[in-house]
């Protein structure tokens, strides 16, 4: 707890936190950890997959507005090619959760499994529909990597990213057997790495 904090809020003081990314064949992970603030609740709080892209985008500036702390953190692809996709969620959750301007009193991990953290830690299944801060921490974590995938649209034309945003679709398996693989592909994945071997010396 950092000093000068409200004692009443203790107890509130549990952190959310999301990915997303896991999937796709390019671009980061993101991760995102909120803290709410129970006196400036936010109404309307879903799984971020549940939302429309409208109102996600309304929720962001929100959640960021009204959260007592929230930090979205990633994880490269240069890292996800190293560590693998689980290990790199898991620095990125890290990383999340330790920029928050707030320590958490306990940090609650959508999914099956909890990175390694200084604070205490637990998992919830489907987390991202039963607490409000999961919810809020997938909301952030969407929409700043749908955002940085409409950017990778510009730089890499053709491969329709901003539309998939890096997920194995009809249309990006295409692109990438006709275009080769960006610097933003990852090399560890599947599909990727196929091509790779196709292609060996190339790229």
């Amino acid at each position: 707890m950092q000093m000068g904090l409200d004692f009443t809020l203790v107890e509130e003081l549990v952190a959310g936190v999301d990915e997303v990314g896991r999937g796709p064949l390019c671009g980061p992970v993101v991760t995102a950890a909120v803290i709410l603030d129970p006196t400036r609740p936010i109404k309307g709080l879903n799984d971020s997959k549940k939302l429309s892209e409208a109102r996600r985008e309304a929720l962001f500036d929100e959640i960021r507005e009204k959260a007592l702390a929230w930090c979205i953190a990633r994880a490269e692809v240069d890292e996800i090619d190293r560590l693998n996709i689980l290990h790199a969620t898991m620095l990125a959750m890290q990383r999340a959760v330790e920029g928050l301007s707030v320590t958490p009193r306990l940090a609650l991990i959508d999914g099956n499994r909890c990175p390694k953290l200084k604070v205490p830690s637990a998992p919830v299944v489907k987390g991202d529909s039963q607490v409000p801060a999961i919810a809020a921490a997938s909301i952030l974590a969407k929409v700043s990597r749908d955002r940085e995938m409409q950017e990778m649209e510009a730089l890499y034309p053709g491969y329709g990213i901003g539309g998939h945003k890096g997920y194995p679709t009809p249309v990006h398996l295409e692109a990438l057997k006709r275009l080769g693989p960006t610097a933003i592909h990852r090399r560890s994945f599947a599909p990727v790495r196929a091509l790779l071997d196709e292609t060996s010396g190339i790229f």
